[in-house]
């Protein structure tokens, strides 16, 4: 009889010093394509099988008109399934449902935070009870983050003045 392999899961005390490299294995990420492609397929499936927290928020967002901004539900981002993500903002919206794992949820939140994607938590309760708030929550925090965004392109400019950004002229 074999020995099986059993998913290892580390400290997260090791993996909170360690940024991991992007590579060009698995589309960008250090994940086989086998492993990827199952995270697609069990993506697909949360979106067939959504939660109503889940419908109503994506409701409102294909209602509201975010401008460059979208939001992508039940999006793969890295080897971790976000309930929302925005990859142009390095944005992620998830929902609390009361069945989660908190442990598994903060491990994955600083996994993400890791490689420069912001979480923000929200109650699936708010979600379905106050939804204008936690859309007053949402655009807060995307405010933020584009602030964080043009400060960050501020410092690189600072710091990188010899490199030109402007288009050739025509």
């Amino acid at each position: 009889m074999t020995d099986r392999k059993t998913l290892q899961l580390r400290d997260p005390s090791e993996t909170a010093d360690a940024v991991p490299a992007i590579k060009k294995k698995g589309r960008g990420w250090e994940i086989s394509e086998k492993r990827l492609d199952a995270l697609h397929d069990r993506a697909r499936e949360m979106r067939r099988h959504s939660s109503p927290a889940h419908k109503a928020l994506a409701a409102r967002f294909a209602k509201a008109d975010l401008g460059r901004y979208k939001f992508t539900r039940h999006a793969v981002i890295g080897s971790a399934i976000v309930d929302f993500g925005c990859p142009l903002l390095g944005m992620a919206v998830a929902i609390d449902e009361p069945d989660a794992d908190p442990a598994l949820a903060t491990r994955r939140d600083k996994s993400l935070e890791a490689v420069g994607i912001r979480v923000m938590r929200v109650k699936a309760e708010d979600v379905l009870e106050d939804m204008d708030a936690v859309l007053a929550r949402i655009t807060a925090g995307m405010k933020l983050r584009m602030g964080d965004k043009k400060t960050r392109a501020r410092e690189h400019a600072a710091a990188n003045p010899k490199q030109d950004w402007s288009r050739p002229k025509r």
